[in-house]
């Protein structure tokens, strides 16, 4: 048995944060914003609102559209960097909602490549035999991480989730090719501090997110463009081949300079940054959506997923959607 996408779905809170809210706070503008970024506006939750909130409801929107009844999912994976608690896990409180029944339920913080990371452990899950059915969500509440006097980092990151039932079938595997790799040696680059302050010789006391810009830029262009040339040489496939390229949306800059580079039109590429922000392991599913809602992504397509940030670590997947 091989696993494959039953449906997906998203969901995000009502408050947008626009460029002008933003311009309010600190010192910028919705030309800044825009030029550096693509980014419009952003979602925010409430203050008793998290991330385990809205994987439920990106998780019932998915059952309700595939008239599906929950019970029998063995396996629940939460992709999340902001969980509601250090425990129990967000994987536990979706299961609680749902009633999975000796469910497996496990977090796994692997920040803006979590989604991905989640797929291949989902197909391997299934794969191995170990489940049939698998609840894999994916969310953020990075607004409750986010330093609001420091312009450079608060304009980017928003909150929203997003689900997908992934299900044994009698069928050919829908990963073409994949990579996962990591890059301790640049955690400094992109972190929040936890039980210790300290990271690669760098202190901070407070517990917001920090990011290293350039530093990040640099690598993630560098690090996604050779790893898409990797995935199309494992699958014999040329750019040509790929129906949909669907990156983390950090930043329309870096997916821009990737697209260049590897020689995607970026016509062909799903982006959820706009509207939506930066919001880590939530940016594929929430770009994915709408796509297949509208009938642009369709089943047989050849569709490349690309997870990068937090870490450093990425992952990566050519799908036959």
């Amino acid at each position: 048995m091989n696993a494959r996408i039953a449906g997906l779905a998203s969901y995000v809170p009502e408050e947008k944060i626009t460029n002008a809210d933003l311009a309010k706070i600190v010192d910028t503008n919705d030309e800044w914003i825009v030029t550096r970024s693509g980014i419009h506006e952003r979602r925010k939750t409430a203050p008793d609102e998290f991330v385990s909130h809205l994987a439920i409801k990106a998780a019932e929107r998915l059952f309700a559209d595939l008239k599906y009844d929950p019970t029998d999912v063995q396996y629940c994976i939460a992709c999340t960097i902001t969980g509601d608690y250090g425990f129990p896990s967000v994987a536990t409180l979706v299961q609680n909602r749902f009633k999975f029944v000796g469910a497996g339920a496990i977090d796994l913080g692997a920040g803006c490549a979590g989604f991905v990371y989640g797929l291949d452990i989902a197909d391997a899950l299934i794969a191995s035999g170990r489940a049939k059915r698998v609840l894999l969500v994916a969310g953020e509440t990075l607004t409750k991480i986010a330093d609001y006097s420091d312009r450079t980092t608060c304009v980017l990151f928003g909150d929203g989730a997003g689900a997908v039932l992934v299900e044994a079938v009698d069928a050919p595997s829908m990963i073409r090719a994949r990579r996962v790799g990591s890059d301790g040696s640049g955690g400094h680059f992109l972190f929040q501090t936890g039980l210790r302050k300290d990271i690669n010789g760098k202190t901070v006391e407070d517990a917001f997110l920090h990011q290293d810009g350039r530093d990040v830029y640099r690598w993630a262009v560098e690090r996604v463009s050779s790893g898409v040339m990797e995935l199309l040489e494992q699958a014999h496939l040329s750019p040509d081949d790929i129906d949909w390229f669907v990156p983390h949306s950090a930043n329309l800059r870096i997916i821009e300079s990737v697209c260049k580079r590897t020689g995607i039109p970026l016509e062909r590429t799903l982006t959820s940054l706009e509207y939506y922000g930066n919001t880590s392991s939530a940016t594929i599913p929430l770009a994915l959506d709408p796509a297949i809602a509208d009938g642009r992504v369709k089943r047989g397509q050849n569709v490349l997923v690309y997870g990068f940030g937090a870490g450093l670590v990425d992952a990566a997947m050519i799908l036959r959607f």
